[in-house]
């Protein structure tokens, strides 16, 4: 079986900590490098926390700091939904691995330069590393297969009425990535809003294994839905596309980000009918197979230690 080399750009996060675990131990993506960006948490804590997952795993992954801020906005975050440290819950070892020296667009632009294959980008955060390795690397464009993100919406928002969390914290970022000529898949919150974890299988979770009970442990602070209720796991639709994507329903159209109003900045324009009469940039993923995600969800989690 051949496996889908991948470059992870994550801003952990509670769920992109059940992201980051799918991704390492799902036995069809090579994970060649995790780099970090400010989203949820401030980005040297979200690169302390990715790195500290990596050390609970004992996994050996290059991480590379990333964006400390959006391109030309101030940083918002939502240590309101996964704790100040944006992974709250758990005692995390510290981490003896450090993150490389050289900053994250740089180490995705080496990364795919130095890949035999195209590789996958999957973005589960906001898109200000990327953003900035297309403006600095433009040709390594190249040996990008596709950007999987998890961001955006056809509908409401989650951060503002209109606009989701990632794309909103930097709506310029993502406008520039959508017009990038990439292949993009878009999972938004059309789909990653029906991507819950029922009670029953979080309260077997905890009895699973150390990770099980170590994300348990996390998902009792975990804001995004509750324990009796469902959680709700965005980031994990992106990695359930990359290696199951018949459990989605994708519709090619044309995706604008909105950057100049007071109310609106930061959604995503999702013209599913073409009143626009623009070629499609963008592949967005508009419904889901709830059953079959939780299902390749209990399956891969079980393969963490």
């Amino acid at each position: 079986m051949q496996t889908i080399p991948v470059i992870l750009d994550t801003d952990p996060g509670i769920d992109d900590a059940v992201a980051l675990a799918a991704a390492i131990f799902s036995p069809h993506i090579d994970l060649k490098l995790i780099t970090t960006v400010a989203g949820n948490v401030g980005v040297t804590q979200t690169t302390r926390n990715a790195l500290q997952l990596l050390e609970f795993w004992s996994e050996d992954i290059p991480v590379a700091q990333g964006a400390r801020r959006p391109l030309c906005r101030p940083q918002a975050d939502a240590a309101h939904i996964h704790g100040e440290s944006g992974m709250d819950g758990y005692a995390f070892a510290p981490p003896r691995q450090s993150p490389l020296i050289r900053p994250a667009f740089m180490a995705m632009a080496e990364c795919l330069q130095e890949s035999s294959r195209p590789v996958t980008l999957v973005t589960i955060g906001p898109l200000t590393n990327v953003a900035l390795l297309l403006a600095h690397y433009p040709d390594c464009k190249t040996n990008i297969s596709r950007i999987v993100m998890m961001g955006g919406s056809a509908g409401r928002g989650n951060f503002t009425p209109n606009a989701e969390f990632n794309i909103a914290i930097d709506p310029e970022a993502a406008a520039q990535v959508m017009e990038s000529g990439i292949e993009i898949v878009m999972c938004g919150l059309d789909v990653t809003n029906r991507a819950v974890l029922t009670p029953d299988y979080m309260a077997r979770l905890k009895t699973q294994s150390k990770t099980g009970k170590m994300l348990h442990s996390l998902f009792s602070h975990y804001r995004s839905g509750s324990l009796a209720t469902g959680l709700r796991m965005h980031d994990l639709c992106a990695i359930a596309w990359l290696v199951h994507p018949e459990l989605f329903q994708l519709v090619d159209c044309y995706v604008g980000v909105e950057t100049q109003g007071t109310l609106t900045a930061g959604a995503t324009v999702v013209d599913l009918e073409n009143r626009f009469n623009r070629p499609a940039n963008v592949r967005v993923a508009m419904d889901i197979d709830v059953d079959g995600f939780r299902h390749w969800v209990e399956e891969t989690l079980a393969l963490a230690p």
